[in-house]
């Protein structure tokens, strides 16, 4: 982590920009945390018995991303993309054959759509249908429910990354 270049979020706004800034924010914490390694430094398990990887935490937010906006205000089917069982997140935690390129590529990809997804809603009040509960949510639900994902895997990000190379902070 030899740069911090994210945007910090605004101490003024509207709901839907601090959320949207504060998303972005851990999006960019997460991919910080990831900079600089190789595809094995990246593979480093966390502490036995544990198999949690910082490329594991890309390719887990890469599903997450993917099932909170493209499934839930899209394509109620959409396929995961490592899990061949819906609903399987463990499955996107071993990157053991995966590699930086095709997490990042992966995960890049469906935060585009996030994005996209979040742009073209005309208010926070936006109803999805969240197949895996099957229940409505609302746009506004999904973000803060993103923000506490990033949040709480950000948190095994800085002691992945610590257990890597020594480096903490940000």
């Amino acid at each position: 982590m030899s740069t911090d270049n994210r945007v910090g979020p605004p101490n003024f706004g509207t709901e839907r920009e601090m959320l949207r800034a504060f998303l972005d924010y851990h999006r960019a914490t997460l991919a910080m945390k990831c900079e600089g390694l190789t595809d094995e430094q990246l593979k480093e398990r966390s502490s036995p018995p544990s198999t949690l990887t910082l490329l594991g935490l890309v390719r887990h937010m890469a599903e997450v991303e993917r099932t909170w906006f493209r499934r839930v205000f899209e394509d109620h089917d959409a396929p995961m993309v490592w899990s061949e069982t819906p609903n399987d997140f463990q499955a996107a935690y071993d990157g053991s054959a995966s590699s930086r390129a095709e997490a990042f590529a992966v995960w890049e990809a469906e935060v585009a759509q996030a994005r996209r997804i979040e742009h073209a809603a005309e208010s926070l009040d936006a109803v999805g249908y969240q197949p895996r509960w099957e229940e409505e949510v609302s746009l506004r639900m999904v973000m803060f429910h993103m923000l506490q994902e990033y949040a709480r895997h950000n948190g095994h990000a800085d002691f992945l990354r610590e257990g890597v190379d020594g480096v903490v902070g940000a």
